[in-house]
């Protein structure tokens, strides 16, 4: 039987003007972006909408990407599109879950405010870094830098594209080592943070405590953690796989081909940019994927799908 996945990107992806057609066009997108405003204190509107110095900042961009694909979701919900199953990359876990039913919207957008503040203040400018290592076997990369203290794989997004993180020197040094075993390019990230080290732990335990207040509900359906690569069914398993994926792999590429061994065979990326789909067209070229980024792509995709007896719900 089909199986349709919704997906959703991680930091990165966001841009300036992101779900503003679906804040002119939608009743429900303007209460999303409205109520996350209010609840944050902050300007929605203006820090997705406008060109700003805000929204490529970590402690900003979680907020405001969650609330973006959230807004996104609601509106092809409505028109009747439904998932089986759904996974994020890093901070995209958050609509993830809150789709999957397991926290409501206003949660996971206060949840990943204060998990920005936390991942861009928790280690001092400059000590962390990340490596992106391009055309290297994970396997080759996991080889070459067990021997280097402080670096480790933070993702795992498709073949060919791994990203390392950890300590400024030591992230550095592996850099030159994967160069010199054949690794096609290592480019260094412009991020606040390494991510996804466990220079992050101190991290995780702070968001533990907001997670200790934060009021889960039963899943109904699965979402894919990014710890594990594997399907979440029960809810009480979720505070601390989000405390442990802070300074954990984002295991992209397992989470994806866990899905399509588990009947996934039509994939929506919903947010911002393609970069998901790029992955996946790495990881399995014969699985289908759509997109959700503009107002008439909500359309578009749920013709589409209807065509193909995928998943559709009367509204």
């Amino acid at each position: 039987m089909s199986k349709t996945a919704f997906i959703y990107p991680g930091q990165g992806a966001q841009k300036a003007g992101m779900g503003a057609d679906f804040y002119e066009n939608s009743e429900i997108a303007r209460y999303i972006f409205d109520q996350a405003g209010e609840e944050l204190g902050l300007d929605m509107k203006a820090l997705c909408f406008e060109e700003n110095d805000k929204l490529d900042l970590t402690e900003y961009t979680q907020a405001a990407m969650v609330t973006t694909c959230l807004a996104m979701t609601r509106v092809a919900e409505n028109k009747g599109l439904k998932a089986d199953v759904t996974a994020g990359l890093s901070l995209g876990e958050y609509p993830a879950i809150a789709i999957a039913g397991g926290m409501n919207d206003m949660d996971a957008i206060r949840l990943v405010r204060k998990r920005g503040i936390l991942m861009q203040n928790t280690v001092p400018a400059g000590e962390g870094a990340m490596c992106a290592v391009i055309s290297m076997d994970a396997e080759k990369i996991e080889e070459v830098i067990e021997p280097i203290a402080d670096v480790s794989v933070a993702n795992y997004n498709c073949p060919g594209q791994i990203v390392i993180t950890g300590k400024t020197k030591a992230v550095e040094e592996a850099a030159g080592k994967l160069k010199e075993a054949g690794a096609r390019r290592t480019i260094m990230l412009n991020v606040s943070g390494p991510f996804h080290s466990k220079m992050l732990v101190p991290a995780g335990e702070k968001l533990a405590e907001e997670l200790e207040n934060t009021r889960f509900h039963e899943l109904k359906i699965p979402y894919v953690t990014n710890v594990l690569a594997e399907e979440v069914t029960d809810i009480r398993e979720t505070p601390g796989l989000l405390t442990t994926q802070i300074s954990s792999p984002v295991r992209w590429m397992q989470s994806m081909e866990r899905m399509i061994a588990d009947g996934v065979d039509t994939f929506v990326e919903i947010g911002p940019g393609r970069t998901l789909e790029g992955f996946l067209r790495k990881i399995n070229r014969n699985v289908k994927v759509f997109h959700i980024s503009q107002w008439e792509d909500v359309d578009k995709v749920c013709e589409e799908l209807a065509d193909g007896g995928n998943r559709m719900e009367e509204s």
